[in-house]
């Protein structure tokens, strides 16, 4: 069958092939590349599965299963057309990228929200840095100072600069940062998703493809055949994202108990009678106001405080000045890296122990990549190495002058070494910036959930756009609530800054070490650059992050350990939304209704055929669903057109809207059945309510209908020449937002040379629509039967639209093993229960619905 918004083509020659009634142009696209094609492919992929139906002979055996399995070439292709250049053509103005062509205003307005979002984290560590190093390795001297200095600027330049921003950040899927986002950049370039309902088709999308360099390709190509076909390397690579992003959710816990307790915690050097408690019970208060302007959005807080931020960093770069110019400037030698073997050698274990303390000096590398969604990695990187990490710098070198002349302020050292008279005002600052930097974390937070969510890896919830402009900028309610009563029981029940440090090092370096393996990998696989500097690089930063990493884990008995537990639950959580999910699909995908049975059933489909169209709602990319078949025996009738709607997320950040939808016809002409698969990307927002949706998929069959009419014109015309012709491949089309239909290669479609066998009759619906339909001797054949089928689809579409929602449910065998029942029947069964329904995405009146529940044994 033709397919509606299919995207770029994998033919050598692509071409576009203009359908306006005065003749066919093509237009040659400006670049090739390389690209992966089936060696049984022909020169158009094939894209029908056994079943949807097709007549035509050649096209009788063709398995959709198999297409998963065969042998792939590496084929450099032709230039070619892709939606985004039909766009550029017929639209005024290119789609540009939200952050292009702004004004210098706009360019200033946009650093400040930088500022405001992505570096509050790294931005106040400062405040706690030094404390915690020193409270586990007391000074004992001026080297001690200038070696743990040292440690701190050398941790800055390789994790933060060198690491992230000089390289995972170009590690980014169309813009989108993040766990997440890496794993579905390794899996548009190999097949080793499990997700189950992925199609062949998707990676026709635009985005979806990639440019595959020259340079070492070979390995490249065994390393992706290694990974397709080790179901555990593919299982592995899976726990490693979900540890990765269990990490970032851990993350968001400690992040704000960190930063606000030690902004907090100055109020005991500007005020003696300040206690513990007191710091504690303030930064609850902090804390809850902090959650709840989060759901104003990124756009708004990140412009209202990101002045503030900049006028924090100024003041980390004024104080350290004063410092060094104050006290002592002999701190600059710390940029010399022989003084951390000179602190290794006087502390031993203990400086061993204060690695878990330093480390804090990097915290908030991983929310400049995982917040890459809501800013530009230009943006990141320049506001990182010319003001970030030069005020970051001097703020350390600042505060080691003054301890050299004044060790006992090694509790608090930051605040301690601010001027006096500025005391009070570098206090609110300093509060106002450990606020902004909680917020950068739970930002992230709620990308990679979003992420996960949409690649079926965590349970469906609300998820609020905060921006109309910048569709990544996002708020979920649930979980800024939950993370808000996991940090007050942080915050009570670890109310020592140091132990908080502790677990705020652990979370933060199981997230490094994920990214770092899983940017290895892209390396190897993607970019396919010298294995030698791969190996560099993950060696190196490896190994410098286990290092760490064992520093922290050895003092997780100070309570840090609730963080860990909590990071495990999320896993948990994670791992088994995925495994119920897979199990489901694959059920259905087992018990579908065969072809066979659709047939016997006859075009009425052994009931009563009433007007109106039925959006039918599965997970299904392909087949007829056996909820299906409980529609039938359960209700007196069916609609007149059935429409098996799969909204499906594909790996790839947004699928342009000419791309949305992909249509094929089930079961003969007759029987009016088609599918619909809705694709999205997990940065897509689904804005459309129900009846806008109605509209633009009645549209899109109205076109795919008409394009099935003018290929079988085409080929007729065509077929005068070459009645023998028996190899004839199927041709895929392209419709442009403005209507314009395009084809991406011949020769076209035929499947209609044997329709006049087909011994099922029409249905009585579609027999009345024909009979009013008045003859014009003048209008062909082709046209006529073209009037007919459109006349049916608008006054079923009069007689309205209903959605038959299949709610199904998984159930583990009695003969299973008690872990799966325990996984299946209670923990998946009660994340079922109480994530968001389908229904609640649809935003159908209950007027419009119909639901019926079936159970699965798996």
């Amino acid at each position: 069958m033709a397919e509606v918004g299919a995207g770029s083509g994998g033919s050598s020659s692509s071409r576009r092939e203009e359908i306006n009634g005065a003749g066919l142009s093509s237009m040659d696209s400006l670049e090739s590349r390389w690209v992966f094609q089936d060696e049984d492919d022909s020169e158009i992929d094939d894209e029908e599965d056994d079943d949807d139906y097709d007549d035509a002979p050649h096209l009788a055996g063709v398995d959709s299963d198999d297409e998963d399995t065969q042998d792939q070439r590496l084929i450099r292709t032709g230039p070619r057309i892709d939606s985004f250049d039909v766009e550029a053509l017929e639209v005024p103005g290119a789609p540009r990228s939200d952050y292009e062509d702004f004004g210098m205003g706009r360019k200033i307005v946009l650093a400040f929200q930088t500022l405001g979002v992505v570096f509050g984290d790294v931005g106040t560590s400062p405040l706690y840095t030094f404390s915690v190093m020193f409270s586990k390795a007391p000074i004992n001297g001026n080297e001690d100072v200038i070696g743990a200095l040292s440690l701190v600027l050398y941790t800055l330049i390789l994790i933060p600069l060198i690491k992230y921003v000089l390289v995972v950040l170009w590690a980014n899927d169309d813009g989108e940062g993040g766990t997440f986002a890496l794993y579905s950049l390794i899996c548009r370039h190999a097949k080793v998703s499990l997700l189950p309902n992925q199609l062949p088709s998707d990676a026709r999308i635009s985005s979806f493809r990639l440019k595959v360099p020259s340079a070492e390709l070979e390995r490249s190509l065994k390393i992706k055949e290694r990974l397709e076909t080790s179901l555990t390397l593919k299982k592995l690579l899976l726990v490693l994202v979900l540890a990765g992003t269990s990490m970032v959710i851990a993350d968001g816990v400690v992040t704000p108990a960190m930063s606000v307790m030690s902004a907090v915690g100055g109020l005991k050097v500007g005020v003696d009678a300040i206690e513990k408690d007191e710091v504690v019970m303030i930064s609850v208060a902090f804390l809850v106001i902090l959650f709840s302007v989060q759901k104003f959005g990124t756009s708004k807080v990140g412009l209202a405080v990101g002045p503030a931020l900049f006028i924090w960093f100024c003041s980390l770069a004024g104080i350290g000045i004063y410092n060094l110019l104050k006290y002592d400037t002999s701190v600059l030698k710390a940029f010399n890296p022989v003084h951390i073997y000179l602190y290794f050698k006087r502390n031993s274990v203990k400086a061993w122990y204060a690695l878990g303390g330093c480390l804090l000096c990097a915290t908030g590398s991983e929310a400049m990549f995982a917040d890459l969604c809501y800013f530009s990695v230009q943006s990141i990187q320049l506001t990182f190495v010319f003001l970030v990490l030069p005020c970051l710098m001097l703020g350390y070198l600042g505060q080691a002058a003054y301890l050299i002349n004044n060790p006992s302020g090694e509790e608090q050292p930051f605040f301690y070494s601010i001027p006096g008279g500025m005391f009070w005002p570098i206090f609110l600052i300093a509060n106002i910036a450990a606020l902004i930097a909680s917020r950068t974390m739970t930002t992230a937070t709620f990308s990679c959930i979003k992420q996960s969510t949409a690649l079926g890896c965590f349970p469906r919830l609300k998820i609020v756009h905060t921006s109309r402009k910048f569709m990544g900028q996002i708020y979920i309610p649930v979980i800024n609530w939950f993370l808000l009563v996991v940090c007050l029981i942080v915050v009570c029940s670890i109310s020592s800054i140091n132990e908080i440090g502790n677990a705020y090092g652990i979370a933060e370096l199981g997230v490094m070490m994920m990214t770092t393996i899983l940017v290895t990998i892209v390396m190897l696989l993607i970019w396919q650059i010298n294995i030698v500097i791969v190996l560099s690089f993950v060696i190196f930063f490896l190994g410098l992050e286990l290092t760490f990493f064992s520093s922290v884990l050895w003092s997780v008995t100070d309570g840090s350990w609730i963080i860990l537990v909590f990071a495990v639950i999320m896993f948990l959580i994670m791992y088994i939304w995925n495994y119920g999910s897979k199990l489901k699909y694959e059920t259905e995908v087992k018990q579908k209704l065969s072809m066979d049975l659709m047939r016997e059933l006859g075009c009425n489909l052994g009931t009563i055929r009433a007007p109106g169209i039925g959006l039918v709602y599965n997970e299904l990319a392909k087949g007829v669903p056996a909820i299906f078949g409980h529609f039938l025996t359960t209700l007196p009738a069916i609609h007149s057109m059935i429409i098996f709607v799969c909204i499906k997320y594909v790996p790839v950040p947004m699928v342009p809207q000419s791309e949305r939808f992909l249509f094929r016809r089930v079961c003969p002409k007759s029987y009016h059945i088609f599918r619909c698969i809705a694709r999205y990307g997990y940065k897509d927002v689904r804005k459309e309510n129900h009846q806008t949706f109605e509209q633009l998929l009645i549209e899109s069959i109205e076109k795919f209908i008409r394009r099935e009419a003018q290929e079988r014109q085409l080929e007729s015309d065509g077929d005068e020449d070459t009645d023998n012709e028996e190899d004839t491949s199927l041709s895929r089309v392209l419709i442009a937002p403005n209507g314009s239909v395009y084809s991406l290669a011949v020769p076209l479609l035929a499947e209609f040379g044997s329709c006049s066998n087909n011994p099922i009759s029409e249905a009585s619906t579609s027999e009345e629509v024909m009979a009013d339909l008045p003859v014009d001797p003048s209008i062909s054949d082709a046209e006529h039967g073209l009037e007919r089928e459109l006349s049916f689809i608008r006054k079923a579409k009069e007689s309205g639209v209903v959605y038959l929602l299949g709610h199904g449910d998984i159930r583990a065998r009695k003969d299973s093993w008690f872990i799966k029942k325990l996984v299946i029947n209670y923990f998946y069964a009660f994340l079922r229960k109480n994530c968001r329904r389908g229904i609640a995405n649809l935003s159908v009146p209950h007027s419009h619905l119909m639901q019926v529940g079936m159970t699965y044994m798996v």
